[in-house]
């Protein structure tokens, strides 16, 4: 097996990987492993910026904008308030930034948006557990029966 084939694996195990564990995580991992992944996405971006690989950095970028996008159409303005509307305001900013520096080739801007979301994420890694597990029962509670017992 060569290079190419063993690096298609571990790809594919780590997306499986990936995939895995969504299917079982509570609501707090979920937004966890997005923002993870959108760090992530903007690290190898910067990388291949670096690299001189633009077409792979702004695929990245892209990449990162879309998980973005995603944690803003997850927020729940009914239950968030005021934070969620931070929040809100600030995904729009970091994907803002994203695409400028998409355009100018700026890994200080890529940085910025990175500190960003290393921010919010040690907020929400901070949580405490109690409130997580009240969180997630409150969740599956919400849930018809067939949806709070189904097993994936």
């Amino acid at each position: 097996m060569n290079y190419a084939n063993n690096h298609a694996a571990m790809n594919k195990y780590t997306q499986v990987g990936n995939q895995s564990t969504a299917a079982f995580a509570n609501p707090h991992r979920l937004i966890q492993m997005l923002m993870e992944g959108a760090l992530e996405k903007i690290s190898k971006a910067k990388g291949f910026l670096k690299n001189g690989d633009i077409a792979k950095k702004g695929e990245h970028i892209s990449w990162a904008i879309s998980i973005i996008e995603g944690l803003r159409v997850s927020l729940d303005h009914t239950q968030g308030g005021q934070i969620s509307e931070n929040l809100e305001s600030l995904y729009v900013y970091m994907n803002s930034r994203l695409t400028q520096a998409n355009l100018n080739n700026s890994v200080e801007m890529l940085d910025e948006v990175s500190a960003l979301l290393l921010d919010i994420k040690s907020g929400w890694d901070a949580i405490p557990q109690d409130i997580i597990d009240q969180h997630a029962k409150s969740v599956a509670g919400a849930q018809p029966k067939s949806l709070a017992n189904a097993k994936i």
